[in-house]
């Protein structure tokens, strides 16, 4: 599989030949509302399955090939096909299959910087994927018809960059309740409580709720759920310490707590996703 660093350093990966994939830092202008951009490609006919885990990632997926596959916590049936899409936060695993002739360039929001690029309450987005037109209208299907007529995937991370850019930095800034309450479950890790948050700000916790699913998708509670877990996956794949000493740092009332999460948020065991590090 060729690909890129992000340094821009390009590099082969052993025996997997069957498809492409070249990742980008975003540049200065989308740091802190973009975490990353990807071209993919497939080059082998075959079939592609990946899970990819509750996560705080929003993509949009702009496609030039054929659609994906796609289930939200189950296996996707034949009428889940997603070509260009947005898709917001989803608090379980998804199922995503392709069949050799995926094709596509994919941006990685994050909940903030969505908010602030699709410009629509993100509540709109949760548990869904939502078609290139509805989300961008004749914006988003000129910038498909521009990035299917680039010569090569440079061409099209500089078109797709300067597009976000050019619609942030148009975009009205988060509201700052919203953006230092979701800083703070950040920051904590997710084990902040939601009635803090609330007194700090002196909100009631349903103004709150209300509020922040608006902005991020998601309430403050599942957003600390998701935080949570991925610290603890992410804590399970760089020491030796156990589960229990994990799950006690991480704020779960104790192992089984933590246990059922990951079934939850990942469909998984932990001891079953530690070891696909």
């Amino acid at each position: 599989m060729p690909a890129e660093s992000e340094d821009g350093s390009r590099h082969e990966i052993p025996g997997l030949d069957r498809f492409e994939m070249v990742r980008r830092a975003p540049g200065p202008r989308l740091r802190g509302s973009v975490t990353d951009l990807c071209f993919y490609r497939e080059t082998a006919p075959g079939r592609f399955r990946n899970v990819e885990y509750a996560s705080l990632t929003v993509p949009l997926v702009i496609s030039f090939a054929e659609p994906f596959a796609i289930g939200l916590g189950r296996e996707p049936g034949g009428n889940d096909r997603f070509a260009s899409f947005a898709a917001g936060l989803y608090a379980g695993p998804v199922v995503i299959e392709s069949f050799g002739g995926a094709c596509c360039v994919q941006v990685n929001f994050t909940p903030l910087g969505a908010r602030r690029f699709f410009g629509l309450a993100m509540s709109e987005l949760t548990d869904r994927m939502v078609g290139l037109d509805d989300v961008l209208g004749l914006e988003g299907i000129a910038l498909r018809e521009r990035l299917g007529n680039a010569r090569d995937w440079s061409a099209r991370f500089a078109i797709v960059e300067t597009f976000v850019a050019a619609r942030l930095a148009k975009a009205r800034e988060t509201q700052t309740e919203i953006a230092w309450a979701y800083d703070r479950i950040i920051v904590s890790g997710g084990r902040i409580r939601v009635s803090s948050l609330a007194d700090r700000l002196g909100w009631s916790r349903k103004h709150l709720l209300g509020k922040f699913s608006n902005a991020i998708g998601v309430g403050p509670k599942t957003l600390s759920r998701i935080v949570r877990f991925n610290r603890a996956l992410g804590l399970s794949r760089q020491d030796k310490s156990d589960w229990a000493d994990i799950a006690a740092d991480c704020g779960y009332a104790d192992q089984a707590h933590l246990v059922r999460e990951f079934r939850d948020l990942a469909g998984e065991t932990p001891t079953t996703l530690a070891a696909q590090a």
